[in-house]
């Protein structure tokens, strides 16, 4: 079931995990117009490279482009819009994915780490959103569907995670504004919280087995994450089977938060 079908998607961070999935279970989904934001490096630039090539041999008619910048700068969120009306049109989903955590002691934190990554968690976030807004707001249908890529760690604390939580839990109350603010543009907007996803971003904390082996065992699934199963809960938020939901949080953590024992 094409669940997307003929809609223009805006991914950002989407080199890679997360982002990665979502390019190409909305592209499955029929999505035909996907806008492919990536940091912009050689690594990154190689991997969205790889990335489009596998959305347009496998999923024709989806045509991919990329667009790369640091989030953290507003000229890059500009540049993303720009791109995605210069290619197609339109913007009909954005999902606000990038993100950085690097571990780190609270009490020797420098300001450094903090600042950063706040810039690229929630002022990022920020910028693409309402960049994207805008343009949901002018076109013509107007409104479209935002997904705040949020975490578990929106709701729970981390020793490691002082200047990642409070990040996350600002994705979270933003897309809870954002929904209030953009209903009466038909404009829908909503968080996914993931649990522990096996992704880039926590490589070095999982290869403590360990500390991966209570990981998974705290959960009721009995296994962590994988970004591919972040990706449908989007599909469904990005499509019209969630016409009637906005200002909503979806926790996809395999059971994590509610298992005490």
């Amino acid at each position: 079931m094409a669940l997307l079908a003929g809609k223009i998607v805006c991914i950002t961070g989407s080199s890679r995990g997360i982002g990665r999935a979502c390019a190409i279970e909305c592209a499955k989904h029929g999505a035909t117009g996907l806008i492919l934001h990536f940091l912009g490096d050689a690594e990154t630039e190689q991997e969205v490279l790889s990335l489009q090539h596998e959305i347009e041999s496998n999923y024709a008619p989806a045509k991919a482009v990329g667009v790369p910048g640091d989030i953290s700068d507003p000229a890059t969120s500009s540049k993303i819009v720009e791109t995605g009306v210069a290619n197609f049109g339109r913007i009909d989903v954005l999902v606000s994915n990038a993100g950085i955590c690097p571990f780190a002691e609270f009490l020797t934190m420098p300001h450094a780490v903090w600042e950063r990554t706040r810039q690229v968690n929630l002022d990022g976030t920020f910028y693409v959103t309402q960049a994207v807004a805008k343009q949901m707001e002018q076109q013509t249908p107007q409104g479209g569907s935002i997904i705040g890529i949020s975490s578990i760690s929106a709701l729970v604390g981390g020793g490691l995670q002082c200047h990642y939580t409070p990040t996350k839990a600002g994705i979270l109350s933003l897309m809870q504004s954002c929904a209030v603010a953009l209903g009466k543009h038909n404009i829908r907007a909503n968080a996914i919280l993931p649990g522990t996803i096996a992704t880039d971003i926590n490589k070095e904390d999982l290869q403590d087995e360990g500390k991966k082996e209570g990981m998974v065992k705290r959960t009721c699934l009995g296994r962590l994450g994988a970004p591919d199963d972040i990706a449908g809960p989007v599909v469904f938020l990005a499509s019209d089977l969630a016409k009637y939901v906005t200002g909503a949080s979806l926790l996809v953590d395999g059971g994590l938060f509610v298992n005490l024992q």
